[in-house]
């Protein structure tokens, strides 16, 4: 609990108790007043009244006015009638003395008179007794009750003047005794507070600076030089271009890599800002482009650069350094370092490679085709007939031939792809030729499960700026899956619409869907759904994805397990 927390509590309370003591206080005395009211208002004016009555009782032989006295302090006793017994001890009164005005002389009637006038005082006197007494009583209450109140009070008091000071001073005391150990160089030395009050955090932010301290005065500036002499022959002698920056973006360290690559001097760039070095260096202010505009940044990058005489490929990489500084909870960023990764002997070979399979299925097509033409010549009845037997078999090499001619040409359109030289003829395209061409190239295999394929197209939607060719192909693609991982009796929607200045192709299906943890990957090439049927290359939906993109589209996918898929490609309108 603060420190202040404890303060408010303990002199809250005892400020309530000092009022509660006042309220008290009032009170009683406020009742005193009462009880000591009633006994001087009510008891002692029947007591006077009865005295003159007494008085004008024995004058009433000598003065003609007594009567009139007696009668004026009669009726004032009668209105002043408070206690039991005395309504009918002051009637007495009342009737002895009508009694008497009728015969003055009739000694017997003052006897009785003064006999009644005694019982009358006797009455009051023995309720002024009882008045007192409560009086008493109140009094007593009243002396308890504050002296019980007084009391709490003392003790809060007390307990406040005891505690409080050692509550402050004590930490105060622990705190002054570490600070002359620290003062004695005693990193070591540590406070151990276990509160959550204000000392608390000062004991943290006292530790805090003593591991700081310890950590600093352990560290040796032989070790830091050494360690820093090791880092920088290590980066010297790294064979990709490194270059790193503190967190104001000044130059810290450059390798021999990346000043033989950019042109650079050593000493014309370390501790200048990286910006300035861009600003006479077109290749410095290419790779600092992600780090002034860190929104655009692209990762893993590859950028071609002229160097060791002939083009060369580098992968950009830009490593974020934050460190953790001791007793703190949050990281703090203090530079970057660029990494250009050599990439060119792997270009090299996949330049190879796009090159062998271009080569390659460019030759397959020759062979096959003889097959095919051999197989259509096997199958005319004027050659000769076959048998069931023979005729299954041209049957299921036809199967094999046209499924290898497939292969071959996606492996075609990915060296295409990959060597920049497949040739796009974008133009105004009918939608309709394209939705046409696919689902006519489906139609027997969708009967085939009993699928129905709906086409939905916005009336007002004729043309696409698209490549017809390879948007057929891609549609064709989207719709065989569908087909494929469709259940029987199902089917599928082919819907084309417009989204501001964009057409959107959608092939939806209720077919199993695909896993979540699978859907990133469906357009890598050669991947394939664990559990699927073994049909296919993996190839398909990478090159629809290419053949798209290459054309200012994208191509995306939606799907549901247990549901179904939706494959949506956009291009641009007309």
């Amino acid at each position: 609990m603060k420190i202040k927390t404890k303060l408010n509590i303990g002199v809250g309370l005892l400020f309530v108790m000092i009022i509660v003591l006042s309220i008290l206080s009032a009170w009683y005395i406020n009742q005193l007043k009462k009880d000591t009211n009633n006994i001087l208002v009510a008891n002692y004016n029947t007591l006077e009244y009865s005295r003159n009555m007494l008085l004008a009782l024995e004058e009433v032989n000598s003065d003609p006015l007594a009567f009139d006295v007696f009668e004026k302090h009669l009726e004032k006793q009668r209105k002043n009638v408070t206690e039991p017994g005395e309504k009918e001890a002051t009637e007495k009164v009342v009737t002895h003395f009508v009694a008497l005005k009728k015969n003055p002389e009739n000694s017997a009637l003052k006897s009785s008179i003064r006999k009644d006038l005694t019982e009358l005082m006797q009455l009051n006197m023995a309720a002024i007794q009882h008045k007192s007494s409560i009086a008493d009583d109140t009094a007593q209450n009243a002396i308890t009750m504050i002296s019980i109140v007084g009391m709490l009070c003392f003790i809060m008091a007390f307990i406040l003047m005891v505690n409080l000071p050692s509550n402050i001073a004590d930490p105060i005391r622990q705190l002054t005794v570490s600070i002359k150990q620290i003062a004695n160089q005693n990193y070591k030395e540590r406070v151990h507070f276990e509160s959550s009050s204000e000392f608390g955090e000062l004991a943290r932010s006292f530790n805090t600076m003593a591991e700081k301290i310890q950590e600093f005065s352990e560290s040796k500036i032989e070790k830091i030089l050494k360690g820093k002499k090791r880092i920088e022959t290590l980066i010297d002698n790294m064979s990709d271009p490194v270059i790193g920056i503190d967190e104001n973006r000044k130059i810290l360290f450059i390798n021999d890599e990346a000043l033989t690559i950019t042109g650079l001097k050593r000493e014309n760039c370390l501790g200048k800002l990286i910006q300035d070095v861009a600003v006479t260096n077109d290749l410095v202010r290419t790779i600092i482009k992600d780090i002034i505009e860190p929104e655009n940044r692209t990762k893993n990058e590859v950028m071609k650069i002229y160097a060791y005489g002939k083009e060369s490929y580098f992968e950009k990489d830009i490593v974020d350094i934050n460190i953790l500084p001791t007793g703190e909870q949050s990281t703090q960023f203090i530079g970057q370092v660029i990494m250009l990764h050599n990439v060119t002997p792997l270009k090299e070979l996949d330049v190879a490679k796009t090159n062998f399979i271009g080569t390659v299925s460019h030759e397959f097509k020759t062979p096959i085709s003889s097959i095919k033409m051999g197989l259509q010549l096997l199958e005319n009845d004027k050659v000769g007939l076959l048998n069931p037997d023979q005729l299954n078999l041209v049957n299921g090499i036809k199967d094999d031939t046209n499924r290898l001619l497939k292969i071959t040409g996606e492996l075609l359109d990915i060296a295409q792809l990959e060597s920049g030289s497949i040739k796009l003829n974008i133009k105004p395209s009918k939608i309709s030729d394209i939705v046409d061409y696919a689902t006519e190239a489906n139609r027997a295999s969708a009967e085939q499960k009993n699928i129905r394929l709906i086409t939905r197209i916005d009336s007002d939607l004729k043309l696409v700026s698209a490549d017809l060719e390879k948007t057929s192909w891609v549609l064709n693609n989207l719709l065989s899956n569908a087909v494929r991982y469709s259940y029987e009796n199902s089917e599928i929607i082919i819907e084309v619409k417009r989204e501001t200045d964009k057409i959107i192709f959608s092939v939806t299906d209720t077919g199993q869907g695909i896993e979540p943890q699978y859907v990133s990957k469906v357009f890598e090439r050669y991947f394939r759904i664990p559990g699927t049927k073994k049909e296919g290359t993996g190839l398909g939906l990478s090159i629809s994805k290419e053949f798209i993109e290459t054309q200012g589209g994208t191509l995306k996918v939606k799907s549901e397990y247990g549901a179904g898929s939706i494959f949506t490609f956009e291009l641009s309108a007309v």
